[in-house]
């Protein structure tokens, strides 16, 4: 029982204050990465603002939505995109920040956040997922523990070659362990991403199983991202320098979660989860989580 009571202390402290800063100190003074700087505009409806971009979707987008993608692609890094929701019904709406290796085929590897909207009144989903080597069926599902489409929130993605840990704010929401070497079998990405985001029509199955639809009448629905700096390792194929422990996410503080890191994500795990594929999955990572 203290035990428990530690552990939601912990997560108390973490959802309260932010939590202990992740990443390099920011420089003083610092001015906001423009879009265009490490991205570009994909596909679809996207409206530049230098540092914020709004992607759209209406019926006039319906088959695609719009996305952008980054200018490189990373084998390594601290990924992050400070992204506000579309708000009110969204039902059948999907939003997402991802990495994704090329070709974007059946070899993929994959990490995602995907925000699945939902109707009046009802919280959105976050989803999360990864593939390796086009293979996924990883999803967990979550609902937060604030209000998405009220304001920006920081979303980031560390992948180095010890972990994948996705953060929301500063608070842990899935950990996988890099067991490649040890665990046979063990899959864990590996290919070097792309970063991007995007905005479409999930109506065949983001609410409800599919049964609830986007609502045109409803749209525009209009999702926001900021934060357009990279921490990663450019490279366009796997090479040994994208696991140099001179990458500072590469460092000791980024190969294990700490303990009150621990304790934010068993607290999100027992509070927020409604969804977990290891419940019903022999897949091999469910034994090391």
């Amino acid at each position: 029982m203290a035990s428990e009571v530690r552990a939601w202390l912990l997560l108390l402290l973490l959802l309260l204050t932010g939590g202990a800063s992740l990443g390099p100190p920011a420089a003083a003074g610092a001015a906001p990465a423009l879009f265009d700087v490490n991205y570009v505009k994909d596909w679809g409806r996207l409206v530049d603002h230098g540092t914020e971009v709004n992607l759209i979707l209406d019926q006039s987008s319906a088959a695609r939505g719009g996305g952008f993608k980054s200018k490189s692609t990373y084998g390594s890094g601290f990924f992050h995109l400070r992204m506000k929701l579309p708000s009110g019904y969204t039902a059948g709406v999907v939003t997402t920040f991802y990495l994704i290796s090329q070709p974007e085929d059946g070899t993929r590897d994959e990490v995602d956040f995907e925000f699945l909207g939902d109707k009046d009144g009802v919280p959105v989903t976050l989803q999360t997922n990864f593939f390796v080597n086009g293979k996924g069926g990883r999803e967990q599902r979550l609902h937060l523990w604030f209000d998405p489409a009220a304001g920006f929130h920081d979303y980031k993605i560390l992948w180095n070659p010890y972990q994948l840990v996705m953060f929301v704010d500063e608070t842990p929401i899935r950990v996988v362990r890099n067991l490649r070497g040890s665990v046979p079998g063990y899959e864990f990405p590996t290919k070097p991403m792309l970063i991007r985001g995007s905005i479409w029509d999930g109506s065949t199955w983001a609410t409800d199983g599919g049964r609830t639809k986007v609502d045109w009448s409803r749209a525009p629905f209009t999702a926001g991202y900021q934060g357009f700096d990279v921490s990663g390792c450019a490279t366009a194929s796997a090479t040994p320098r994208c696991g140099s422990p001179g990458l500072w996410w590469n460092g000791v503080g980024y190969r294990n979660i700490t303990a009150a890191q621990r304790a934010a994500y068993e607290g999100v795990v027992k509070k927020y989860m409604t969804y977990d594929y290891c419940k019903s999955s022999r897949k091999i990572e469910c034994a090391y989580i």
